[in-house]
């Protein structure tokens, strides 16, 4: 017999987003409320009609009524798949009126776990659940997926939480041990709380968020379908994000053909949805530095969320780059001083940065008033 599902975890519905503009806050929550509805289209897409979701559902213990009501409206608007809720260690089970909420109001396609009851989940398929009982249990609370069920079925983990390969002298108390499948005669370990994709064994995977959070994981974010037809399991990963989260890098020298390389390093379709952290190192001629700064003032409004950080980028200056300044009085004594700070290994970095920054911005005035 073959059975597919789909895994996912960390879908955090309800995060603030703090430190970021209101406009793209807005996007980025919305973004994680529709991960609903494209997740339910991998899994039909791929056969599967079970979603199994791997805690950190909700991303406080006390989500916004708004943010659960709209949630478990959103799982039953998808009515031909069940959906199975594992409390994570960001909604973990100590939210006990959270749970009370969630299996009260939740759809009927809805099979919410509360306990490390093994769970009849289709015929010939058993769900062994291990949910999380407090933000940090202490323990691992895995051990309880060696429960018993009938021969002969698939048996399927579904946890939340940390591995370690403990090749220490012993292992950390309340991690999961990256044998578990194998300890506990697993099928497949479904698992949560690391955001990015990641397989640990070839029947042990994290399923990583469906929507990025953040810049720590610098790849497309997106769900696992699983086949378990055989002694292996057959895992194909699926795209379900709608924002990408890219951190480029520029390390550039004099001659770098200055607008090529940063074009080359930019997303150019669906800029919108797309949120950069661009880093550029190196050294650069005055003229080509400001004119980077120029570029990146011009395109950082095409994206969902730009920053560029030049702070390790430092400036090459010659007499003639601080004529185009001023050839002589305040302007070019300015420009003097800056450039002599901007080198001056007396200074700290910071000053340093300050000052080359403040050289370039002053070319760039120059030559516009000069225009």
């Amino acid at each position: 017999m073959t059975f597919r599902f789909l895994h996912s975890s960390d879908l955090h519905l309800g995060r603030a987003f703090g430190g970021y503009p209101e406009g793209i806050r807005n996007r980025l929550r919305e973004a994680r409320h529709g991960a609903i509805a494209r997740l339910a289209a991998a899994a039909r897409s791929g056969g599967s009609g079970v979603v199994l979701l791997a805690g950190d559902t909700f991303d406080a213990e006390t989500p916004a009524p708004e943010t659960l009501r709209q949630a478990l409206r959103a799982m039953g608007d998808e009515g031909d798949l069940t959906w199975v809720l594992l409390p994570g260690n960001h909604d973990s089970l100590a939210a006990s009126e959270l749970w009370r909420r969630i299996v009260a109001d939740g759809p009927v396609n809805l099979r919410v776990v509360t306990n490390a009851t093994p769970l009849d989940l289709a015929p010939g398929v058993w769900l062994l659940p291990a949910p999380c009982t407090q933000r940090r249990p202490g323990r691992d609370l895995t051990e309880s997926m060696s429960a018993p069920t009938p021969p002969g079925v698939w048996r399927i983990g579904l946890g939340h939480g940390a591995i370690t390969d403990f090749s220490g002298e012993e292992g950390a108390t309340g991690i999961i041990p990256p044998d578990r499948a194998a300890r506990s005669g697993l099928a497949y370990l479904a698992l949560g709380d690391w955001h990015g994709q990641m397989q640990v064994t070839p029947a042990t995977w994290y399923s990583g968020t469906p929507e990025p959070d953040s810049f720590k994981h610098d790849m497309a974010a997106g769900a696992l379908l699983v086949a378990l037809d055989g002694p292996v399991p057959k895992v194909v990963p699926v795209a379900t994000a709608q924002f990408r989260w890219r951190s480029p890098q520029l390390d550039l020298l004099p001659g770098d053909e200055v607008g090529q390389r940063l074009t080359a390093a930019l997303p150019q379709t669906q800029a919108r949805d797309h949120l950069i952290r661009l880093t550029a190192t190196g050294r650069l001629p005055l003229a080509d530095r400001a004119a980077l700064e120029a570029a990146l003032d011009r395109i950082a409004p095409d994206y969902g969320w730009f920053r560029a950080d030049l702070s390790a980028l430092s400036v090459v200056a010659m007499p003639a780059d601080l004529d185009q300044i001023d050839r002589a009085g305040a302007l070019r004594q300015a420009a003097e001083a800056l450039l002599a700070e901007a080198g001056d290994p007396a200074l700290s970095q910071p000053e340093r940065d300050t000052a080359a920054a403040a050289l370039s911005r002053l070319y760039a005035l120059a030559q516009q008033v000069q225009a």
